[in-house]
């Protein structure tokens, strides 16, 4: 694996030549524009950090504004904001940025909560489809479901995770009820919500599986850290009272 930051110049270098390539192509040069930050946003999420994936997805627009090298229309400007609002629509702001689960973080799940063959796991938010491969890994019988309110992450999680059903949709306001285990990795504010979303919507059994952030003020019944600095907080629905 590249070190940092050689990671992020290999990403606008590919940003670079795709730019150069299309237009050479015959495209216009908006159309590159566009086709070359798509590229670099989607370079962008294998950075290790939040802040790593916006200077690599950021990299290209800017090192063009800076180098003057492209006559584009005042608009073409706001393609790569338009990019940004499909792969990240303003209704999901409050949620996770896209965040991918480590390989190997759900290591040991299925010994801590098994679950019958068939059973239903949904991965709430699974933006590119890293979440429902782990999934995959420690329940190979298991019926996965993915939801993603974005469309273009959508899309790409569906071609990627041919072995899961992908929909559209708000994690928020999908149903939860069929679900035997509900994984997510969401961000701290969000945890209060989602338990009480399971909490209302699974059954009494059913499983709700975080990762990173654990519900505040909530006891979780077991804790897993395959990965050092990624706990799995793992809470089960109990009875209605």
């Amino acid at each position: 694996m590249l070190r940092w930051p050689l990671p992020a110049l290999a990403a606008w270098a590919a940003c670079w030549a795709a730019f150069v390539l299309l237009q050479r192509a015959g495209l216009a040069a908006a159309g590159a524009l566009a086709t070359a930050t798509l590229l670099g946003a989607v370079l962008a999420w294998r950075a290790g950090t939040r802040w790593r994936r916006l200077f690599v997805a950021a990299g290209f627009p800017l090192s063009l504004v800076a180098s003057g090298a492209a006559a584009l229309p005042a608009w073409a400007w706001l393609l790569p904001l338009a990019l940004l609002l499909a792969l990240y629509p303003r209704g999901a702001w409050r949620d996770a940025p896209l965040f991918p689960t480590p390989r190997g973080a759900l290591a040991g799940l299925a010994e801590r909560v098994p679950l019958r063959d068939g059973a239903c796991v949904i991965d709430a938010g699974c933006g590119l489809g890293d979440g429902l491969l782990e999934l995959r890994r420690v329940y190979p019988q298991a019926r996965l479901l993915g939801l993603e309110w974005s469309w273009p992450l959508r899309l790409a999680c569906a071609l990627r995770c041919r072995f899961a059903r992908v929909r559209r949709a708000d994690m928020w306001a999908a149903d939860w009820s069929g679900a035997d285990l509900v994984f997510l990795f969401q961000r701290p504010e969000s945890m209060a919500r989602a338990f009480d979303k399971a909490q209302r919507e699974l059954r009494a059994g059913a499983w709700l599986a975080s990762l990173e952030f654990a519900v505040p003020g909530v006891a979780a019944q077991a804790r897993l850290e395959a990965v050092p600095g990624k706990p799995v907080w793992l809470y089960r629905v109990a009875a209605a009272v």
